[in-house]
C-alpha cells in the first residue's frame, strides 16, 4: 500500500490554505485564552478551529478514496483498504 500521500497541486494547495486557516485561528484561540477573553467568543474561534481541520480531513479522504483507494482496489488489495478506511471512520 502506497504511504505517500500522492496529490495533485490543486489538492495540495487546497489543504494547505485549510491547515493554514486553522492554524490562524488556533493561534487567535491561544492569544484569547492569554488575554482572559469572553467564553463564547473563544468557543467560536475554537469551532472556526475545528471545521477548517475538518474540511482539510474532508479533502484529504476524498482525494484518497478517489486515488489510493481505486489503486489498490484494482491491485486486489481492497479487504486492506477497506479496513484501513473503517478505521477513520470509526475514529471521526
Amino acid at each position: 500500500m502506497p504511504k505517500g500521500v500522492p496529490r495533485n497541486q490543486t489538492t495540495q494547495r487546497n489543504v494547505l490554505h485549510r491547515l493554514k486557516i486553522a492554524r490562524g485561528h488556533l493561534d487567535k484561540v491561544i492569544a484569547m485564552v492569554e488575554n482572559d477573553e469572553y467564553c463564547i467568543d473563544v468557543v467560536h474561534q475554537s469551532l472556526a478551529v475545528q471545521a477548517a481541520l475538518k474540511k482539510s480531513d474532508q479533502t484529504l479522504l476524498e482525494n484518497h478514496i478517489r486515488h489510493c483507494v481505486a489503486h489498490e482496489v484494482a491491485k486486489g488489495e481492497g479487504e486492506t483498504i477497506a479496513d484501513e478506511l473503517i478505521g477513520v471512520i470509526k475514529k471521526s
